[in-house]
């Protein structure tokens, strides 16, 4: 009766382990029993990569100092790895039977994926490996499942962000969008232009607490990363299967660029940088060959960095008066039979999307590169007229403020779409405003869009702007347990998803996240 007593509360509890998986699998069958990962057990992978075969060897040997040996023979008690090309690259299966553990996916990030849960379902503090007999069939709902970090608001360094990669990976995120230019810092080395961080990235104080507080730290801010470091993260990155995405901020939230290059802004003054955050009025001048070019080289260095098909170059809350009250600017425009500044801005646009795609690339912006004024409440706002100027198709429109019929509408054109409205994604507002279980509850797709224009949503990305978050424990708080939301958002069907559920698999989470002493926000109990 003891025995049989025993073995009861084992299932329950390797049951429990099961749902603990952040992103819940989108079909998971379980069974009882278990199966015990020992020094017997070995590694088989015929078709798969050595780096994968090694990480998991890797890990095995920290967490319980068992070392897995790889096997070319076909053998019971052991891992296998196979490659499946007929599903797709990301989906994976996994199986756990009284003999083996048996994972195969359409392709090594599905591999990498399986390995994720896996990880989940073993047990935290045993000195045994036990993992439950189950299936597991999964596949991502989107393929665009991202984290921004706006690090041009404050620096925080190599450490940091690969600490962030980690825990994006152990949740299946799959794109890194970096924010690394804006107004409030520069920081990107481009070797061509080398005042962009020796100026650009330095600022001599910093608002505090929120906007217009009339109050500063007192303190100099800056920081940069060197071409080097950018290809050790980038390589850090694919090795979890995450792309970095980078953002490089255009026409408008320039002033760290004109700070380093006068003659890039519209007005023609010295500035320095900023010291205050918001919504800034002086753009580049992109009626001038000379910002184009430098626009064109920055880009090119960039290329050289980041392997992604996708390069961000914000187009958010550009303020016209500045354009609009430029002579200059005038008299090109109506030149070139230019009407508005949003026009202005669009023709921009299209020219660096086109210049980006002569590359192999293809551009994305915020969803103010539709010409659409979606800031009625801004002060400036009589001069935020709207285009007429149609963008240009190949871009990825990233949706974040404004009526939804907008969203709606570019994906019915045929726009990519990643939707980030701001109201359930960013990061920066407070927990009451923006609740784990409101973050939980987004819903990408946009009411009322027709199934056929659904593949035209990409995705999601969540937003961590750093304003008010100067130190990295205040990101982390911020972030953390909010970011396994939008894991499971981007991963878990809509019909899966189960609010109750995930509040209890990230219990194991917390745990986990104590291990590494990460400042999350206690709001899931």
């Amino acid at each position: 009766m003891k025995l049989l007593l025993i073995t009861l509360l084992f299932s329950l509890n390797v049951s429990a382990q099961v749902i603990s998986i952040i992103p819940k699998p989108n079909y998971i069958q379980i069974a009882q029993g278990a199966f015990e990962i020992t020094s017997n057990t070995s590694i088989y992978g015929s078709n798969t990569s050595n780096k994968l075969v090694k990480d998991i060897q890797y890990y095995f040997k920290d967490k319980s100092g068992i070392h897995l040996e790889v096997t070319n023979e076909l053998a019971n008690n052991a891992l296998r790895l196979s490659i499946d090309t007929k599903i797709s690259e990301e989906s994976y299966s996994l199986i756990v039977n009284q003999d083996n553990i048996l994972i195969s996916a359409g392709g090594e990030s599905g591999l990498f994926y399986a390995f994720q849960s896996l990880k989940q379902l073993l047990p935290q503090n045993s000195s045994t490996l036990h993992l439950p007999l189950l299936e597991i069939k999964d596949s991502p709902r989107f393929l665009w499942r991202s984290y921004m970090l706006d690090e041009s608001r404050y620096f925080h360094g190599e450490k940091f962000v690969k600490k962030l990669l980690d825990q994006m990976a152990l949740l299946k995120m799959n794109k890194f969008h970096w924010h690394l230019v804006d107004d409030a810092g520069w920081r990107i080395e481009i070797k061509k232009y080398p005042l962009l961080t020796t100026t650009g990235a330095f600022r001599a104080d910093s608002e505090i607490e929120t906007w217009e507080s009339g109050k500063t730290s007192g303190e100099a801010h800056g920081g940069f990363y060197t071409q080097e470091q950018i290809k050790d993260i980038v390589a850090y990155a694919a090795q979890r299967h995450i792309t970095v995405i980078p953002e490089i901020e255009m026409p408008g939230h320039s002033s760290a660029a004109i700070a380093a290059y006068t003659w890039l802004g519209t007005a023609g003054v010295d500035i320095d940088v900023p010291v205050k955050f918001g919504r800034l009025y002086d753009n580049y001048d992109v009626t001038k060959p000379e910002v184009v070019q430098f626009i064109k080289d920055v880009l090119l260095e960039v290329f050289e960095l980041f392997p992604a098909k996708v390069i961000h170059i914000g187009g958010d809350e550009v303020g016209y008066k500045v354009w609009q009250e430029s002579a200059h600017v005038k008299k090109y425009m109506q030149a070139h039979g230019i009407n508005t500044p949003a026009d202005l801005q669009i023709d921009f646009t299209n020219k660096i999307s086109k210049f980006i795609e002569q590359h192999g690339r293809r551009m994305m912006g915020w969803n103010e590169i539709l010409g659409k004024n979606i800031h009625k409440s801004f002060v400036d706002k009589e001069h935020d007229k709207e285009a007429k100027t149609e963008l240009a198709k190949n871009v990825v429109v990233h949706f974040w403020k404004g009526d939804l019929a907008l969203a709606r509408e570019a994906a019915q054109k045929g726009y990519g779409i990643v939707n980030s409205l701001h109201t359930f994604t960013y990061l920066d507002y407070n927990y009451k405003k923006l609740s784990l279980e409101k973050s939980y509850s987004f819903n990408p797709i946009p009411e009322g869009l027709e199934k056929k224009y659904h593949k035209n949503i990409y995705g999601l990305g969540t937003q961590m702007w750093s304003e008010w978050t100067p130190t990295y424990q205040d990101v982390e708080y911020q972030t953390f347990p909010r970011i396994a939301s939008f894991a499971e958002t981007g991963w878990t069907h809509q019909e899966n998803k189960d609010f109750p559920a995930f509040k209890a698999a990230l219990k194991k989470f917390q745990k986990h996240w104590d291990s590494l002493g990460i400042n999350y926000a206690r709001v899931a109990n």
